[in-house]
């Protein structure tokens, strides 16, 4: 439905795969947000030089996909190892292709068809935004968002924070709903360490074991790596 597009405000904002579905693969520049922690596991890869390929979750054939494809497949967080934790990636090695399954950023990725589609976070919003800036058509920024245990969509603060921060670095018409993601980034940007850390999904992480995970996740613009998804792999972007 054409209410539905945002158009014809330049600069979009979505969630999850019906956000992709409707507002993205227009022909301009989609940009997936995935703060905890699709995004910030891209960045971090793509930050050293390797690779990421996104994988449906929970897909039996992920590990004849990755060895077809000279590719590591990533394990369990809780398994130790390369993971879905960005801490477990800080070393990976460059020229590494990571296979890397994930219910929420990866399942969008995969649902991108945009000539241009991008993996933003915290780390590299003004980075991500600078990129996309210099490409035709509209944006579209999609909060992946997490999910409930029926599958449906849970909006999540960090990304819609996350969503916000790369959208604030953006020039352009926005449409209300990326000027009020925005606007909670802008709000909240000095306390991005205590509130993404006591939201539900930072709560989660902490009582795992994972806190460092959050505080590499929200250090703002810490990156200035732009992750562009390439032949089905994210790589680190030249210029």
């Amino acid at each position: 439905m054409l209410f539905t597009t945002q158009s014809p405000h330049a600069i979009r904002f979505e969630w999850g795969i019906h956000g992709v579905s409707q507002l993205a693969n227009v022909g301009g520049v989609t940009i997936i947000v995935d703060v905890l922690s699709f995004s910030t596991c891209v960045d971090i890869v793509c930050s050293r030089n390797a690779y990421v390929l996104p994988y449906r979750h929970k897909d039996t054939s992920a590990a004849a996909f990755a060895s077809a494809n000279n590719a590591v497949l990533a394990g369990e967080r809780s398994g130790g190892g390369l993971c879905l934790s960005p801490q477990s990636l800080l070393e990976i090695e460059a020229g590494t292709r990571l296979l890397l399954p994930s219910p929420n950023g990866s399942t969008l990725t995969l649902a991108c068809t945009d000539p241009v589609v991008l993996a933003g976070c915290l780390r590299n919003a003004a980075a991500v935004a600078a990129f996309a800036s210099r490409h035709p058509g509209p944006v579209t920024v999609v909060a992946a968002g997490e999910r409930w245990h029926d599958g449906t969509l849970r909006p999540a603060v960090e990304d819609l924070l996350g969503a916000g921060a790369v959208i604030h670095h953006l020039q352009g018409s926005r449409s209300p709903e990326a000027s009020v993601a925005e606007a909670a980034f802008v709000g909240a940007r000095n306390q991005l360490s205590s509130i993404i850390g006591s939201c539900a999904s930072g709560v989660e992480l902490v009582g795992r074991g994972f806190a460092a995970d959050v505080q590499l996740a929200t250090a703002l613009n810490a990156s200035s790596c732009v992750p562009l998804l390439t032949d089905g792999a994210y790589v680190r972007a030249n210029g």
